[in-house]
């Protein structure tokens, strides 16, 4: 494909198409068949895996749109129905001695979001739950639609209308996708980051700015558009003139700079009202934090020594999935930076963000909001014989991830 008459309408159809498709196989393959319980994929999840793992969450019982929930999603509902202070949420005693729900580890703007969404939506009667999940699961599905149009902004001057489409399919097959269409934050941050960069490459710097700010009390990595915004201000004024004197006095470029830390400003007011606490349950419960080195570098190596000598097959097979994943988008963003600096290097360090603060989890997650990685699959994608192969094999991994997840097992 080399020209496509209406690509944004074919983006939308196609969007449309893959929103019926993901929730249909879902209902679809947990009528045909379950899975074999506990999921072993990491050390943990064999006790939070059985048939009754669920049983103490309520936000994960509730049967309207079941297969759209699972694990942190929790965390989000239980935020926007109740409030971080939710006692339906378990707690965790951290290291001054308090007890603190695990919802404090969760950025707001996506659960205040939800809760706005669930007050039009109340009107079908349903319970709070199933409002706040129906809510949810639109706010993700619309973001999907704007984060594709996005991408394929940033791209169709490079690769033309048809290889644009298929960079924002290769995002839409890709074996993690279905979490845009789920009550997780993947889809909401990719439109902000996508839309932020969008906007760059058309000069609107005060809206990229934003979402830049918006994007950073979405999820902690929105504080690392600050390499876009600051790229896209040095392209601007060009890199030669930064000492120059004359450059300071005039007001569209002070305002432009200033501008470029509106994400550390959003990341700071969480920090304020939130982040004490979100970083002890964060070190405590999820394991998470720059602190402690030596856990992260202890968790790479069981993961290493599991992908290499464990019997165990589902572990070999999640922790392969995270190590290709990881893998493809450094290569990507690698291959891409000198024709998009500003996505490359902000795909780079929101994968560090993942790799370099935890124990290798979630990353072939975490992978889809590094855009730089779906930018070198769409340049690759010009080759028939990879597009096929390619659209093949990751359709197939979707299908058996999405599944798992509707069933409540680890995938990411």
């Amino acid at each position: 494909m080399t020209s496509v008459k209406n690509p944004r309408w074919a983006l939308g159809l196609l969007w449309l198409a893959w929103l019926v498709v993901i929730i249909g196989f879902q209902v679809i393959a947990d009528m045909r068949y379950d899975p074999d319980r506990p999921d072993e994929a990491l050390e943990w999840t064999g006790n939070e895996t059985t048939a009754r793992s669920q049983r103490d969450k309520p936000y994960l019982i509730e049967p309207f749109m079941n297969h759209q929930v699972s694990w942190d999603s929790e965390f989000y509902l239980s935020i926007a129905i109740a409030g971080y202070d939710d006692p339906l949420v378990r707690t965790v005693e951290v290291k001054d001695g308090r007890e603190l729900s695990l919802n404090y580890a969760f950025f707001p703007l996506y659960p205040l979001t939800i809760r706005a969404v669930s007050i039009p939506l109340s009107i079908f009667g349903l319970t709070p739950i199933a409002t706040a999940v129906l809510a949810g699961v639109i706010i993700s599905a619309v973001a999907a639609l704007v984060a594709l149009l996005a991408l394929y902004e940033l791209v169709k001057d490079e690769l033309g209308d048809g290889s644009g489409i298929r960079t924002a399919f290769y995002l839409l097959v890709f074996p993690t996708s279905f979490f845009l269409a789920t009550v997780f934050t993947e889809s909401f941050f990719l439109a902000l980051a996508l839309g932020c960069m969008a906007l760059l490459k058309r000069q609107l710097f005060f809206w990229a700015a934003l979402l830049a700010f918006l994007a950073a009390l979405t999820r902690a990595s929105g504080v690392l558009l600050i390499i876009p915004l600051g790229i896209a201000w040095l392209n601007t004024i060009g890199w030669r003139n930064v000492l120059k004197p004359n450059l300071w006095l005039n007001q569209q470029n002070m305002l432009r700079f200033v501008l470029i830390f509106t994400p550390i400003m959003g990341f700071l007011i969480w920090r304020v009202t939130l982040g004490e606490a979100a970083l002890m349950v964060e070190d405590t419960w999820f394991g998470r934090g720059l602190d402690n080195p030596q856990r992260t570098l202890d968790g790479w190596r069981r993961a290493i020594e599991a992908l290499l000598t464990t019997n165990i097959p589902e572990r070999r097979i999640y922790y392969g999935m995270e190590f290709a994943s990881v893998l493809l988008a450094i290569v990507g963003s690698l291959f891409v930076l000198r024709r998009y600096p500003g996505i490359a290097l902000f795909s780079l360090a929101a994968l560090a963000a993942g790799m370099f603060t935890s124990a290798p989890q979630s990353l072939v997650r975490y992978v889809l909001t590094a855009p730089a990685m779906f930018i070198f699959l769409g340049r690759l994608g010009k080759s028939a014989v990879f597009d096929r192969a390619w659209t093949l094999g990751s359709i197939l991994f979707l299908s058996m991830q999405a599944f798992l997840f509707s069933h409540d097992m680890w995938v990411a």
